[in-house]
């Protein structure tokens, strides 16, 4: 039992049902979602798992974060990749333009050598 003499969700005890909240949270499930799966109102679990729902994000993300480093700084393929995408999503990189197939006439080769 809660200290409000309401019984907990699930019929578990509150700390591994904001465990699950948490989680949903940082997968990206809806709290309208969540509380359908918790068994509680909407008002009930912003109120009782408020923490677990204003950091779930914040946390998944990092957790993300911190994975794809781990995979940028190693070996192998898969570095390559998580480097290119980590240095243009943070290091704002980007790979040069293509060269055009299109070629110069002959007047607009001579105007580039002016």
């Amino acid at each position: 039992m809660t200290t409000d003499d309401t019984p907990e969700p699930l019929g578990l005890p509150d700390v591994i049902v904001a465990r699950r909240v948490e989680a949903m949270a940082g997968y990206g499930i809806s709290a309208n979602d969540i509380a359908t799966v918790v068994g509680v109102d909407i008002d009930t679990l912003r109120s009782r798992y408020h923490t677990e729902l204003a950091g779930a994000a914040i946390k998944a993300n990092a957790k993300v974060a911190e994975c794809l480093f781990r995979k940028a700084t190693g070996d192998g393929r898969e570095s390559v990749i998580a480097a290119i995408f980590w240095l243009k999503t943070r290091a704002r990189w980007s790979e040069a333009s293509a060269p055009s197939d299109r070629h110069l006439s002959h007047e607009e080769a001579l105007e580039l050598l002016a």
